[in-house]
């Protein structure tokens, strides 16, 4: 069925600075220097439906999953665009760009949790990770980091070192929504390994809408590492009872969560 997409992008006043529709796929160029305040908006007729949405020329494009007839993405400054890359969002021509996910594309299995176009506010669009601590609060902490893509672990802070941060909390809850039933049958992880300043994480504990409950054995290490299990479908899961390794340290952190199969 075709779908009537809309992509604008209008300033704090909400008045409209550029805009373009089509039925199906668009983009849209804007030819401006964005200003603080500046948003884009995607509007589809339909609401439940998937889409590949390129939020800037300088970001992969996201399979996102609107539910809403309204997405609205606040455009990145100051410390909040310390997690992006230094060539998003800038300079004074910038390409947007959406458009619906062929059938064909909707049962590949892939990586279920990305999302570059996640924010901290929330407005219909997934994946979204939220969390119950983000280390002071900053932008390079946020639990969004841990879906945006990025799986660089060797230093800390700023893009392209963004990771969630858990502010030294035991009771650390990181969670990852998907908007609509999935399945899954593997979940890697890439903690940060900014070590001596890190710490790691010897095992956590994933708890899954269904019900059910895994615990999965980590190591001190750069590398991805992974767990299988019979397929599950879910709404959602949670990573917390995070178990601290015996470094001195008292900062680990999650650089990227990835939850594959199909949805």
């Amino acid at each position: 069925m075709d779908n009537r997409l809309t992509i604008l992008v209008r300033n704090r006043n909400r008045k409209i600075l550029a805009e373009h529709s089509g039925i199906n796929a668009l983009t849209l160029v804007y030819p401006g220097v964005y200003e603080e305040g500046d948003e884009i908006v995607v509007r589809t007729e339909q609401t439940g439906v998937r889409v590949y949405l390129r939020i800037d020329d300088a970001i992969n494009e996201a399979f996102c999953y609107l539910t809403e007839n309204e997405y609205i993405f606040r455009i990145p400054f100051g410390e909040k665009r310390t997690s992006y890359s230094p060539r998003a969002f800038a300079g004074e021509t910038h390409l947007i760009g959406v458009r619906m996910v062929r059938d064909e594309e909707k049962d590949a299995y892939r990586n279920l949790a990305r999302n570059e176009a996640d924010q901290h506010e929330h407005y219909g669009c997934y994946p979204h990770a939220s969390a119950n601590a983000e280390t002071r609060g900053e932008a390079v902490f946020a639990a969004r980091n841990a879906i945006d893509g990025m799986t660089e672990n060797h230093s800390h802070g700023p893009w392209p070192y963004e990771s969630w941060g858990i502010n030294m909390r035991d009771d650390a809850q990181i969670k990852v929504e998907f908007g609509r039933t999935v399945e899954t049958d593997r979940i890697v992880l890439y903690t940060r390994a900014d070590f001596p300043h890190d710490n790691y994480w010897t095992s956590g504990t994933f708890r899954f809408s269904d019900g059910s409950v895994l615990v999965m054995q980590l190591e001190k290490t750069d590398q991805p590492q992974e767990i299988v299990f019979p397929v599950k479908k879910i709404e959602w899961l949670t990573l917390d009872e995070l178990i601290k390794g015996d470094s001195p340290s008292p900062y680990p952190a999650l650089i990227e969560i990835e939850v594959w199969g199909r949805g």
